[in-house]
């Protein structure tokens, strides 16, 4: 038998070498990087209703860069529109 949550759940765990904490609640988990705040959070009626899914394909698609369409790349010329030096004023 199954022992039911009733508190959360935290555990430590290494992705890609790098320390990550998750925590499972009733409502559904979060994975955060060590010492930080701010992390992933998904809810477990979205996992089940397939929500989750289409949220991350969503993420996928918005964290793969564009790329420039040829016609901006040959606006640009060879040296990929290479910047102009700035004045001795103005900071970076």
């Amino acid at each position: 038998m199954a022992t039911k949550l009733h508190g959360a759940l935290k555990r430590e765990l290494r992705v890609g070498g790098k320390p990550y904490m998750l925590t499972v609640t009733t409502d559904g988990f979060r994975i955060v990087p060590k010492g930080r705040r701010k992390g992933r959070e998904l809810a477990w009626k979205d996992i089940v209703s397939g929500e989750a899914a289409l949220a991350v394909a969503l993420n996928a698609s918005l964290a793969t860069p564009m790329q420039p369409a040829a016609s901006a790349r040959r606006r640009r010329g060879a040296d990929g529109g290479a910047r102009r030096p700035r004045g001795p004023n103005r900071s970076r």
